[in-house]
């Protein structure tokens, strides 16, 4: 059976730092796009980063980019997000999902397997 679980978050204040993990098992997703995407109350889920086999990243840059960081660690399976500087409309459940598509692809429906979400609030 293939799992996402996303692990890290918790509360903490502006100008803070989150880091979160997605844990893979399962199977492998070595050729797979690893993404990390958030929803806030009310609002529709939003890409925020992915990552590919290759390193290559790609980041929602009008709400993060500068600020966080994804990185993947192949040998375990496990795609991080590294959180700086947060701010309180980056509070969030965030998810971690893969899919055989492009790094660039910022559509959740393009992604085939999903975590169940962390959450993340940022108070001011």
């Amino acid at each position: 059976q293939v799992q996402l679980v996303e692990s890290g978050g918790g509360q903490v204040q502006a100008g803070g730092s989150l880091r979160l993990a997605c844990a893979a098992s399962g199977r492998t997703f070595s050729t797979y796009s690893r993404a990390w995407f958030r929803q806030a109350p009310g609002k529709e889920r939003q890409f925020v980063a992915a990552i590919n086999w290759d390193g290559v990243s790609a980041y929602d840059a009008e709400s993060v980019e500068g600020r966080f960081t994804i990185s993947r660690d192949s040998a375990k399976n496990t795609v991080y997000l590294q959180m700086d500087t947060l701010k309180p409309e980056d509070t969030a459940i965030y998810y971690c999902a893969a899919g055989r598509t492009a790094v660039t692809d910022k559509e959740s429906r393009s992604y085939d397997y999903w975590g169940q979400g962390t959450r993340v609030t940022v108070s001011s």
